[in-house]
């Protein structure tokens, strides 16, 4: 299991908006089952193997060129341990657990 964060940035469009090319990612991301996600304000996270994750960003990344937009920009990060299980929550609680 891994835990990742993906941001994704369709760049040569007129206008500074992307939220409906986000939109358009964000019902692909509803449509997958096999990688978790929460969507944020600068990007989304992503819980699930990382043959999955992989998958999914190279999915996510090229949606906006069905679009016509003719460059994307994506920041991809991913954390995986194999010393014990970690999920999106547990990483979070580990910090304001010490609050």
């Amino acid at each position: 299991m891994a835990t990742a964060e993906i941001t994704v940035l369709p760049i040569g469009r007129e206008g500074a908006s992307v939220s409906d090319l986000l939109a358009v990612i964000a019902r692909h991301l509803e449509g997958q089952d096999k990688v978790r996600f929460e969507i944020h304000a600068m990007g989304t996270a992503l819980e699930g193997e990382p043959e999955d994750i992989f998958a999914l960003a190279a999915k996510i990344h090229a949606l906006p060129f069905d679009s016509g937009i003719p460059r994307v920009y994506t920041i991809l990060k991913i954390d995986q341990r194999t010393d014990k299980e970690q999920t999106l929550e547990s990483k979070v609680r580990a910090v304001t657990d010490r609050l």
